[in-house]
């Protein structure tokens, strides 16, 4: 499939309830609902995939998959994050790639996953990667984990009220106050950058936002540093 293909891939009246508003909205949605970069003139970004997997469980209903970076990597060390990665050479496209890095990951078994849509190509400067979100729906959920544990510190099921509760929710801006973007904090894990903006825009697109103070903004480094302090302090 190309990258340049995107919206459902599926009947949004195929897909359960709580998730068809989302997948019926990406025919409508453009890279400007996610990010105001674009990829510079001149420049062709490595490709990149993720998995964006929606389950549901009886306890809480709607959840995503999210999974957390193992403290000790080089770089984005500790930084919450959808399953997903560079393509190689031998994907055949966005869904191959996004499969293939969430069972190494994860350990998720892809035979009880669905893709229901694409979303537009998201350019991330600092790595220079193109990123196509791959959304799904985890029909046949499975057992999952970190199976690297030095690259992954843990993989969570997080629950879409929780993300959507504005209570955990608020802006965060880098020191240098050139990056301004959404953050969440849920439970153990902190939330923000590339993966923060496709939620933010996710549960707005999905129907399932709340109102929250927009006027919350919180230097990123101070916030960072508080949260792993909690942590700390749990353990």
């Amino acid at each position: 499939m190309s990258l340049e293909t995107t919206g459902p891939l599926v009947d949004p009246r195929d897909v359960p309830g709580w998730l068809a508003r989302l997948v019926e909205a990406t025919a409508d949605t453009d890279a400007e609902a996610f990010t105001r970069l674009t990829v510079p003139e001149g420049e062709d970004p490595r490709a990149a995939s993720v998995l964006v997997l929606f389950g549901e469980e009886p306890g809480h209903g709607p959840d995503v998959l999210l999974l957390r970076r193992a403290d000790t990597l080089g770089s984005h060390a500790g930084q919450v994050a959808f399953p997903g990665g560079g393509a190689d050479e031998g994907d055949r496209g966005p869904i191959d790639t996004a499969l293939r890095e969430a069972e190494e990951e994860t350990g998720v078994e892809v035979s009880g996953i669905r893709p229901v849509a694409l979303l537009p190509r998201l350019y991330i400067p600092v790595s220079r990667f193109a990123v196509t979100p791959v959304l799904a729906h985890w029909a046949e959920p499975s057992p999952v984990h970190a199976v690297d544990p030095g690259e992954t510190a843990a993989v969570a099921r997080v629950p879409v009220a929780e993300l959507a509760d504005p209570a955990n929710r608020f802006l965060v801006r880098s020191p240098d106050r050139r990056y301004k973007g959404p953050a969440f904090t849920v439970g153990e894990l902190f939330v923000w950058g590339f993966t923060a903006g496709v939620l933010a825009a996710l549960l707005r697109l999905g129907g399932w936002e709340r109102p929250w103070d927009h006027t919350d903004v919180r230097d990123l480094d101070v916030a960072w540093a508080r949260h792993m302090e909690r942590g700390t302090s749990r353990e």
